[in-house]
């Protein structure tokens, strides 16, 4: 897939979380944004005589017009790209390239995948929903999913997640609260944070293979325990998220 240069123009802007905003971009040039789920891209800002550059999961899920794209971003206080990002109106636009990116599906052997992801960091899985659906509805392939998040208005995209849980016995979805369990919490929701929540599903490195994207702490820890578990490094598929300030 060739990785080109190109003008974005945002298409529309909302608030899918208290402090997440999701933005959906079109070509300038009316191409189609060809990615494989679970790529980034990196949109390059003009600041002060310099160039901020920030990488952003596509967190579109595809459903056959790949001519926009959305990226979830996280607002930071005091944050040079936050403040571009969040203070752009539809018709404007901005330059990227791309799409790059190997935090994606691969032509694995039937598995379990477990995907884990803290914050914006779930915005890969989402993408990739219709491949997983159409991998556990033809091969012997299982999904669970782990949102670490503080609490669940954060919960980004919570309510894809549980519905493909809801449509298919083989996907199971998990929310893990590091502040605020509710009064009213579904089975599915836990308190604590996400790599805490590895263990409850017995992991097992003959037939698992995890994906990890978020918060790099996270991930070290993570990455960590599964080592100790005896998983192999092929297994263990990594992408950090870098604060965007």
């Amino acid at each position: 897939m060739a990785i080109r240069k190109f003008k974005l123009i945002l298409q529309s802007a909302r608030m899918v979380t208290p402090r997440v905003r999701e933005l959906t971009f079109v070509r300038e040039d009316g191409e189609d944004i060809d990615y494989i789920p679970g790529q980034f891209v990196t949109l390059h800002m003009p600041h002060e005589g310099d160039v901020l550059r920030r990488s952003y999961s596509i967190a579109t899920i595809p459903d056959g017009d790949s001519g926009a794209i959305s990226i979830a971003v996280t607002h930071v206080d005091g944050g040079r790209a936050t403040q571009r990002l969040f203070s752009m109106e539809p018709g404007e636009g901005v330059d990227a390239v791309g799409p790059f990116g190997r935090f994606i599906l691969r032509d694995d052997s039937p598995c379990r995948y477990v995907l884990i992801g803290t914050g914006t960091g779930v915005t890969p899985y989402r993408a990739m929903l219709p491949e997983l659906e159409r991998r556990i509805d033809l091969e012997d392939f299982q999904v669970e999913l782990f949102l670490g998040v503080r609490m669940r208005e954060e919960l980004l995209y919570g309510e894809d997640f549980q519905a493909v849980a809801e449509r298919h016995p083989g996907f199971s979805f998990h929310a893990c609260y590091s502040r605020v369990l509710p009064e009213d919490a579904a089975p599915w929701e836990h308190r604590g944070y996400v790599q805490d929540y590895i263990d409850s599903i017995k992991p097992n490195p003959d037939r698992d293979i995890v994906y990890l994207c978020g918060n790099p702490e996270m991930i070290d820890l993570a990455a960590m325990k599964l080592k100790e578990q005896g998983f192999p490094v092929q297994n263990i598929r990594r992408e950090k998220y870098i604060s965007s300030n």
